[in-house]
């Protein structure tokens, strides 16, 4: 079961981080199109992330989530929309990175919680 829940975990970081182009691209809600995309896949993230913790505690989910997400989000700002990163920013990025490292490999908290 646990690797069903990082299949749903995937999807949803997937889905948000894709939902969050989208919102980049709405320009402020102005385009319908790129709105109502990131709309739908913002619901569909949380419904994903909903599955995940079918086999998972919450708080590791979301602790994995967000921070991909984070991490994700960056890069895509950098690669599609040409944000710069500056030394801090990356450094910020690569320690919620660590952090969901240190807790996927040294946690014991996989288990689902009742």
């Amino acid at each position: 079961m646990i690797s069903s829940a990082y299949g749903w975990l995937a999807a949803a970081i997937v889905s948000e981080v894709t939902g969050t182009t989208f919102l980049q691209k709405s320009e402020q809600f102005t385009r319908l199109g790129p709105t109502v995309a990131m709309a739908v896949l913002y619901a569909l993230s949380f419904y994903c992330l909903s599955q995940a913790l079918k086999g998972m505690p919450l708080g590791l989910a979301y602790a994995i989530w967000g921070g991909l997400g984070i991490a994700l989000t960056g890069a895509i700002g950098w690669v599609v929309f040409n944000q710069r990163l500056d030394t801090p920013a990356l450094l910020g990025m690569t320690l919620i990175i660590s952090g969901i490292l240190v807790i996927h490999l040294f946690s014991r908290s996989l288990g689902h919680e009742s």
